[in-house]
């Protein structure tokens, strides 16, 4: 089992999470995030004042997936959240060693 990580921009959340749906993954953890990478934040103008945004906003999908699933899960999340300008994202991949569902008491493959 892996868990994929991926750090995208915010409009592209819902595009991913249909793709994602479709393809059957059932469930993940979405979390609204700030952060910086080559873009080192931007210069914005409010009531005539200069002012820096250092970290920009960003949308974290986690979801754990079965090894099978895991090269279509990361070629469905790069191609949705493309937009081929900076500060598209990052997907990380972590290995998972154990999943547990609490009400079930389902362990690792069933528990997913």
């Amino acid at each position: 089992m892996k868990q994929i990580i991926a750090v995208i921009k915010p409009f592209k959340m819902d595009d991913v999470r249909e793709a994602l749906a479709d393809m059957g993954i059932t469930g993940m953890t979405v979390t609204e995030v700030k952060g910086f990478g080559r873009q080192k934040g931007h210069t914005e103008l409010y009531r005539g004042a200069e002012y820096k945004v250092d970290f920009l906003p960003k949308v974290k999908i986690e979801l754990v997936v079965n090894d099978a699933d895991l090269e279509r899960c990361i070629d469905v999340i790069a191609k949705t959240s493309h937009t081929g300008k900076i500060g598209d994202g990052k997907i990380f991949v972590q290995e998972i060693e154990r999943v547990i569902r609490i009400r079930t008491g389902e362990q690792n493959e069933e528990a997913i």
